[in-house]
């Protein structure tokens, strides 16, 4: 059972703006069973909850309680369920406890406005719960309080704290017991039956990469999420550490906010082997451009490669300058190896594209040591994130790109060379999108962007990378068993043609 536990209404909280008729109808919307009033310094009669639950015409069996909100010295905000008057502000808690035994007492949005709480007061022996999750906590607020939840196991809620009509019910709480009646919801708060509504999803169980997502699924493009790393070994860690350093690095450089964005770095723990950061709301470039209309998607596409060109404009250098062409070398012969090892027929060729492109990025690497870029390294439709910070207003786009493991200093031409062989293939049962987003779009934007970072020599250094990126697409074909088709071979013969340009 998922219920809104706390909410405000206009007719009683002067913060509020969302009148009670309307506060019921959206978060009967969200889906859930029911919600819990908690104006400030206000308790709802029955008779009063019998006709707003009338006025607002929901389904018969939709709950709604009435609890409320008070501040005390010290913690700030509780939630009080089940006093039978209203507590006054400024009321100890220890005084709420003495007068009200049986009441359910919730601390609210300990984290607000960066507060960290301490782990006695947390534990208090007076609260019943705490609210972990809570729209006016940010991204590192909901985080840290997960962390701690995790860590203390208190009986913890989530709630929203709506104001406002456009975000009632996005923070449900789930109850493992039915609740009736204002007192089965005091029992089960005090039995510890009910937890915040989240879904944990192991997107990589073998590398231990877990994604909480927090709130309610009718706000599924717009829910708070948060990444868990804890690497199970040394490399790993070492592997996972970097990634997050580079992310933090050009977060710090404006990536945080506004059109263009990373993943906030949350969290680092060396000694737990723990690193969290913010999960990225949105749909993929690959999903949007499939969906969207040509003047949308144009949209998108610019925005990405705007994206690109600001990222190598920082002139960021966070790895060192000698491994690109270390790891080059390491992941080239991992390819190879792949076709090797079944003896596969296309072997031969593609151990000549391999020596080809190892051969033409040394010498690139070696005559231009002064012009590589921290690039992302494995920038493609998939690793690309379009969203809205409110959904019902497209001025609030903003692409964000992820995964930045391969990130290294590099040739801009790289990621833009990787984009272009990525979409080629991604779309290839799309052909329609293709046609639809010509790649010379893409490259006058991201040139326009560059300005004078890139020279007439860019664009054959373009056709290396293209070759570079199919041969990496080839040898993931052959891992997933799909080396056999027409396919595999129309990438390898568009790699030894970008080659051929390449060479003149």
């Amino acid at each position: 059972m998922l219920l809104e536990m706390h909410c405000h209404t206009s007719e009683h909280s002067s913060c509020s703006t969302v009148p009670a008729v309307e506060l019921v109808r959206q978060v009967h919307a969200q889906g859930l069973q029911g919600l819990v009033i908690t104006d400030h310094h206000f308790l709802w009669n029955d008779a009063d909850l019998a006709e707003l639950l009338r006025q607002a015409g929901v389904p018969g069996g939709f709950l709604v309680l009435s609890g409320q909100e008070t501040n005390v010295p010290r913690y700030g905000d509780l939630l009080i369920y089940g006093a039978s008057e209203v507590v006054p502000r400024g009321t100890p808690l220890e005084e709420i406890r003495r007068r009200f035994p049986d009441c359910a007492i919730v601390w609210a949005h300990p984290y607000r406005d960066g507060r960290v709480p301490t782990e006695e007061m947390l534990r208090s022996p007076l609260l019943t719960g705490i609210e972990i999750f809570n729209s006016n906590h940010t991204v590192h607020g909901n985080s840290r309080s997960f962390q701690d939840w995790r860590r203390f196991g208190y009986t913890a809620t989530a709630g929203t704290d709506t104001h406002a009509a456009g975000y009632a019910g996005i923070y449900p709480t789930r109850f493992d017991v039915p609740v009736a009646t204002l007192a089965d919801l005091v029992h089960a708060l005090r039995s510890g039956s009910c937890r915040p509504y989240l879904q944990a999803i192991a997107h990589r169980e073998a590398h231990k990469v877990i994604q909480v997502k927090i709130g309610s699924e009718r706000s599924a493009e717009s829910r708070d999420s948060i990444i868990i790393r804890t690497p199970a070994d040394q490399a790993s860690w070492t592997k996972a550490q970097r990634a997050y350093h580079i992310m933090l690095s050009i977060g710090e450089r404006g990536f945080e906010t506004g059109s263009f964005r990373v993943p906030q770095a949350i969290a680092k723990d060396a000694v737990q082997k723990t690193l969290i950061e913010q999960g990225v709301a949105g749909r993929s470039l690959f999903e949007m451009l499939v969906g969207c209309g040509a003047e949308e998607g144009r949209r998108y596409l610019e925005l990405a490669a705007r994206w690109l060109a600001r990222l190598h404009t920082l002139h960021l250098k966070v790895t060192g300058a000698e491994e690109f062409l270390h790891e080059e070398e390491r992941r080239l012969a991992g390819e190879v190896r792949r076709f090797e090892e079944i003896e596969h027929p296309y072997r031969n060729k593609v151990a000549e594209i391999a020596a080809a492109v190892r051969g033409a990025e040394k010498e690139l690497v070696q005559h231009y040591p002064g012009e590589l870029v921290q690039g992302h390294g494995d920038y493609q439709p998939q690793n690309i994130i379009i969203g809205r910070d409110d959904p019902e207003d497209p001025a609030t786009c903003y692409l964000a790109a992820i995964d930045f493991e391969r990130s290294q200093l590099m040739p801009p031409a790289f990621d833009v060379g990787w984009f272009l062989a990525q979409f080629r293939s991604q779309f290839n049962e799309h052909p329609e999108v293709r046609l639809r987003y010509p790649e010379a779009e893409f490259l006058a934007t991201y040139r326009r962007e560059v300005g004078d970072l890139v020279d007439e020599e860019f664009p054959a250094q373009l056709e290396l990378f293209r070759a570079r990126a199919n041969l990496s697409i080839a040898a993931y074909l052959v891992k997933l068993k799909l080396g056999e088709g027409g396919v595999l071979w129309r990438i390898l013969v568009e790699s030894e043609r970008s080659l051929l340009v390449l060479n003149g």
